[in-house]
């Protein structure tokens, strides 16, 4: 049986930079958060997503 990770809780929207990746943790409904590894070009095409969902 694979070993279990205890959950971390669902702790706030934070980005951190590790290595040549960017790691997202974004808190979920329901508990616990997704987490992403992305590069810079990726979170541009994010930013600029989030950018026109927004208006601003």
């Amino acid at each position: 049986m694979a070993a279990m990770k205890p959950r971390t809780g669902d702790g706030p929207m934070e980005v951190s930079q590790e290595g040549r990746s960017l790691i997202m943790r974004v808190p979920i409904d329901g508990g616990g958060r997704l987490v992403l590894e992305i590069n810079k070009e990726e979170a541009e095409s994010l930013k600029q997503c989030l950018i026109r969902a927004v208006g601003e």
